[in-house]
């Protein structure tokens, strides 16, 4: 009965920023790592940020610098904040739990939980 609802897509321009936002329910949140992912058309599901039940994060080359993942235990929220956007960022971003409440993994089968995706487009 896990649930997930994701927010804060829309439209921005190149260089711009947006700030993702993911509601939990139906688990102890603190408990668990959370994940970010994304998938723009015709492509496969692509990791992007990870952060553990204390913190601890971890980030896609492809973001590292751009992006932060942080989540808000009480709140049952995770975020990622979204600076320097570039064309190439347009795709549908995910919010995920992770299975366990140990361990870490950028593979979209180790998370078993998944929000409706938010798109996010990036003009050129």
């Amino acid at each position: 009965q896990v649930q997930l609802v994701e927010s804060g897509g829309g439209l921005v321009q190149t260089g711009g920023s947006l700030r993702l936002s993911c509601v939990v329910s139906g688990r102890t949140f603190s408990a668990y790592p959370m994940g970010w992912f994304r998938q723009a058309p015709g492509t496969e599901r692509e990791f992007i940020a990870a952060i553990s039940r204390t913190g601890g994060t971890g980030y896609a080359d492809s973001v590292k610098g751009r992006f932060t993942i942080s989540r808000d235990n009480a709140k049952n929220m995770v975020y990622l904040q979204m600076n320097s956007l570039k064309r190439e960022d347009t795709a549908v971003y995910y919010c995920a739990v992770y299975k366990t409440m140990y361990g870490w993994s950028s593979q979209p089968s180790m998370y078993d939980y998944w929000g409706q995706g938010t798109q996010v487009t990036v003009s050129s």
